[in-house]
This record gives C-alpha cells, structure tokens and sequence, in this order.
C-alpha cells in the first residue's frame, strides 16, 4: 500500500494557500471543493465547486461532496469547523501567522497528501530564494522604513509573516509592536497622525476585497510630509499574492516586496 493510497482522497480547502499548494504538487484530483475567494491558481476557479466564502461556507454543499478532509484556516473558520466535525467530517485548521509556521503547514499538507519528499524538496528551494533575498538585502546601505497597510478604515497594519517578509526582503516595519498580534482588531492604528510620526519612507498597501489607491493615501489630511508621500514611494501588492498564508507570499509576494526596496535603496539610500 503506498503513502498516497493512504492519503484523504476528496478534500475541501476552505482557504486558498491549501488549494494553491495541493496544484503546486499536482495533487489537484484530491480536491473537491475550495474557497470561492480563490485566485491562485487561476483554473481552479474553473475546475473546483466553490463551496465557501472566509467566514461562512455552505454545509449542505460541502456534505454533499462527501470529503474525507478539510482543510481551514485559524480561528475565524472555528465554526465552520465546528458544524462539519459534528457531522462526521475529519476537518484539519492550521494556524500559521509567521514565515516558519507557512512552511510547517505546507509541510504538513505535502505529507498528509503522501507528496513529503516533493513538498521537503519545494519548500527547501522557496527557503533558499528567501536567504537570496535577505543576503542581498544585508548589503543595503540603508534599510527603508515601512509601513503596510491592510486595510484604510481604519488604518490596520499588517500581520506577522509579512512583516517578517519584509525585514527579509530589505525593510524596516514601523509597526513592529502590532505585527505580532494575530487578529486584525489588535492591529488598528489608533489615528492617521501616528503614522504619519513614524515617518515611512515606503507605504505598500494590500486591502482584500477592495483595491488599494496610491493617489488616495497621498491625499490625506497632515501626510504631505511623509517620506513616502513627499517621493511618490506608494505601491500596491495584491492581497492574493501577500495576505494568503502560504506558497503566494513565501514566492511572488516576497519578490514584490523586495523589487520595491530595491528600487527606493537604489534612489534614497
């Protein structure tokens, strides 16, 4: 009998890090249902039932697909998990908020998948990659102050793993302190002007579900004087290529991140 044989054979990602990964190790054909909020891969879309949105899910749907398995992610899917575990479902929520948790949970879906050897072998490339970036950054003259933004009203800074991602890539996050708080409402900032006093030479905003507006953030009350305002250093990373605990930002959400810091260190520093 082997690995694969063993491994759940219908599973539900509720979040979209799961399904990108399972297509990442061709091991699309196990799923069966994913989140409607899916982006990467672009054809999962198309081949995959959507049967959730983050925080609700359609039961009866899923129930209907029979899975051995799902997969979710953190607190906020508690009740969902809740509903499918008391009619019979095995149901696996991971919880990762940092770069090294990303990687344990992406392990730990290769192995359960059978796919442990592929999985040891594709993460050890993304970690080399990270190294890359960081070793590059270490020779920066001087290190960018950063503050991201994941959502605009109210202000909320960013979570850890890209905070973590960022001191990787080349920046400094103004926000330290709030990074490592792991539920959005811990990471509201109390007003404009206390951004504004942490002076950041580069703003990177990611909103999901709404579109981030350099133009706007320039506009705002009192921030005509901050470093970033003052040299036009405003960008936007997709929220599906940061926000998403798994392969995205471990990849293309690092490499933005550090095309960015790069960029401003070779004008500013």
């Amino acid at each position: 009998m082997t690995p694969a044989a063993l491994a759940p054979q219908r599973i539900v990602c509720l979040t979209e890090e799961t399904t990108e990964w399972l297509y990442l190790l061709g091991q699309e054909h196990r799923i069966v249902g994913i989140s409607g909020y899916t982006v990467r891969p672009r054809r999962a879309r198309e081949e995959k039932p959507k049967v959730s949105a983050f925080l609700s899910a359609k039961i009866d749907k899923i129930l209907a697909l029979k899975p051995d398995c799902v997969f979710g992610f953190s607190d906020l899917q508690a009740d969902i998990a809740s509903l499918l575990i008391k009619a019979g479902v095995q149901v696996t929520i991971f919880n990762q908020r940092s770069v090294d948790e990303i990687f344990s949970m992406l392990f730990q879906v290769a192995s359960m998948v059978g796919e442990a050897e592929q999985g040891l072998a594709r993460l050890s490339r993304m970690r080399a990659e990270l190294d890359a970036i960081a070793q590059k950054a270490a020779g920066f003259k001087r290190r960018p102050r950063v503050y991201f933004e994941e959502w605009d009203e109210p202000h909320m800074s960013t979570i850890r793993w890209v905070s973590e991602l960022m001191a990787m890539a080349g920046g400094d996050d103004v926000f330290p302190e709030l990074a490592v708080q792991s539920m959005g409402r811990d990471r509201i900032i109390a007003s404009g002007q206390a951004i504004v006093d942490r002076a950041p030479d580069i703003v990177i905003g990611s909103l999901c579900g709404k579109k981030f507006r350099p133009e706007k953030v320039a506009a705002r009350a009192g921030w005509h004087d901050v470093p970033a305002v003052r040299n036009g250093q405003i960008f936007e990373i997709k929220s599906a290529d940061i926000l998403q605990p798994g392969p995205a930002a471990l990849t293309d959400g690092v490499r933005q991140l550090h095309r960015i810091m790069c960029q401003w260190e070779a004008q500013y520093a």
